[in-house]
């Protein structure tokens, strides 16, 4: 496994350079120019030019894409164009609330998700399973931020029982920090939740068909025993692609959850630089959410060899 794990690892730098030349050739191509944004609608073809020479936009291309990936391979990301702070910088004081979020989102929904999954699939065609998979495509068809906006007029407005906006890291006020998090995080398991939910119903209920389940109930074993050991395990490969495939979906929920709810993360980050066309800012936030991502599906597949012993094969 640990071969495999080094191999995989390899693969990711290929990976990487053509992800960084795309995410290089459509911030370039794309309609804007930074220099003008920057000087404003006064600004003259003189202090114009004298911009781009100075941000290095007036080279060919190819120069400042080999340059921009020297810089990459020695640590530099750059500075900012607008805020003249170190990339780096500033992608460490956002990426924590970010985190944060990401991990009580992940927590949160394969802690609901799977059993309620496993629960519509044991009751199959009863009311409690019409329930769920009704909530399930509720949350699934629920744009991310109405369904934060409705639980701020709810849960924040009406029953004052937590903040509107805003965000306490867990190290500063624990306390605070849930009561802070409980609303976005809600918002973004909703999609997430009901995902995985309706995967785990149909990979158990396909399982809960095979002939050794059948065995397994005719030898007398505990029904609980037959669908959390037997059938729940066999289902969990189709479980983990979804979970981890899912991630696509919880770094496009951020953006919108981080604006809705005023959480300085890095959803936010994204949505400043792209407005003020921040070329190394935007450049090294895809890096970083296009690295994040392939990571998750190296995971995926690591964890494919550990529930399916076969695929080791």
């Amino acid at each position: 496994m640990f071969g495999y794990i080094v191999r995989r690892s390899v693969m990711t730098i290929p990976v990487m350079g053509v992800v960084a030349l795309i995410v290089f050739a459509l911030l370039h191509f794309a309609p804007g120019d930074p220099a003008a944004i920057m000087a404003g609608d006064s600004a003259s073809p003189a202090q114009l030019a004298e911009i781009r020479a100075r941000l290095g936009l007036d080279q060919p291309l190819h120069i400042q894409f080999f340059y921009w990936l020297g810089q990459l391979g020695q640590g530099h990301f750059g500075t900012s164009l607008h805020s003249h702070k170190p990339v780096a910088e500033m992608i460490s004081s956002r990426i924590g609330p970010t985190l944060s979020l990401a991990v009580t989102t992940m927590t949160f929904s394969l802690l609901v998700a799977i059993p309620m999954g496993v629960y519509a699939a044991w009751a199959r065609g009863r009311l409690s399973d019409r329930l769920v998979m009704m909530m399930a495509v509720l949350g699934f068809s629920t744009p991310v931020f109405v369904t934060g906006y409705a639980l701020i007029y709810l849960f924040s407005l009406n029953a004052g029982w937590f903040p509107v906006q805003g965000f306490t890291p867990l190290a500063t006020d624990p306390v605070r920090f849930l009561q802070t998090a409980t609303l976005p995080t809600l918002t973004l398991s909703a999609v997430y939740v009901a995902l995985i939910a309706r995967i785990t119903r149909s990979s158990v209920l396909e399982i809960l068909g095979e002939d050794f389940i059948r065995t397994a109930r005719a030898k007398g074993v505990p029904e609980a025993r037959v669908v959390l050991r037997h059938a729940l395990r066999n289902a969990a490969v189709p479980i983990v692609t979804v979970a981890g495939s899912g991630a696509a979906f919880l770094i496009s929920g951020v953006v919108v959850t981080e604006s809705v709810f005023n959480i300085p993360g890095l959803g936010r980050l994204m949505v400043e630089s792209v407005l003020a066309r921040d070329y190394p800012l935007i450049q090294s936030l895809m890096l970083l959410l296009s690295l994040i991502y392939i990571l998750i599906n190296l995971a995926v597949d690591v964890l494919y060899m550990v529930f399916d012993p076969r695929i080791r094969a």
